[in-house]
């Protein structure tokens, strides 16, 4: 029984450091390939336009309401303890820190890592990779790599929209239903307002997107069993991609501020 439990947990943590390395020596094969970026350009293009244009109205709806929600709780909070007029300071500091990054890198992971699981997936049991590789052609610079770049390209510029547009809704929250006008809240934004916490926000991005297509494409190229397998591999992207998001969150929260 104790050598069993012993087993178990032996065998997983192996298992555990295996696919890290095997995500490791995926990313590596991943940068082996960028300086041939040129012959996937039409690749990139198209993932940018699927993962960055297509994703704008649901980072959209998600956005608004993200602002609209951080400035009942910031009024909430400063209720009693300091005026409205920093309202607009402290709503639009949390959007471009913390929630703007985070809850987008969650979507995203919802909508863009599981559809690249999903995606390559199918390619992987109807083997389709399998003819890829017979034609010569490298899986991970035609496949893994377009996905990987056209996410932290991507991804830094759907924050800055998801920003501007959550500290929009936090103003129509603030002016129509909290009596703080258009003058109040936005000089609020600009006193509080700093260069450093805008790039630290956009930094996290760029390690979200990449972390959310790399897991996408590692668990896609090493799908099994089928149909099923593709849906588990689906469900499995956008778990461990909204997981690693909140940790890489708490990691680069530490070192950059």
């Amino acid at each position: 029984m104790v050598s069993k439990f012993f087993e178990r947990i032996g065998r997983t943590a192996i298992n555990f450091f295996s696919e890290i390395g095997q995500i490791f020596i995926l990313l590596g094969g991943i940068v082996k390939s960028v300086p041939k970026i040129g012959k996937s350009r039409n690749l990139v293009v198209y993932q940018m336009e699927h993962i960055g244009v297509n994703s704008l109205p649901l980072v959209l709806i998600i956005a608004t309401f993200t602002g609209a929600v951080a400035a009942w709780q910031a009024a909430y909070q400063l209720k009693g303890i300091a005026p409205m007029s920093f309202l607009g300071g402290a709503t639009s500091r949390a959007i471009i820190t913390e929630l703007g990054p985070v809850l987008t890198g969650i979507v995203i992971a919802g909508r863009v890592g599981a559809s690249i699981a999903a995606e390559l997936g199918t390619m992987k049991v109807t083997e389709q990779i399998d003819a890829l590789e017979i034609m010569a052609i490298s899986p991970v610079r035609y496949l893994a790599m377009p996905r990987f770049m056209a996410s932290i390209i991507m991804m830094p510029l759907i924050v800055i929209f998801a920003n501007v547009i959550a500290i929009i809704g936090a103003y129509v929250v603030s002016d129509f239903f909290l009596g703080v006008s258009f003058a109040v809240f936005f000089e609020s934004v600009k006193r509080y307002f700093s260069l450093w916490d805008f790039t630290a926000g956009l930094i996290k991005t760029i390690f979200f997107g990449g972390v959310t297509s790399l897991l996408g494409c590692h668990i896609g190229l090493r799908t099994e069993g089928g149909a099923e397998g593709v849906g588990l591999s689906t469900i499995r992207s956008f778990v461990l991609s909204a997981a690693s998001i909140l940790i890489l969150d708490y990691v680069l929260w530490m070192l950059i501020f």
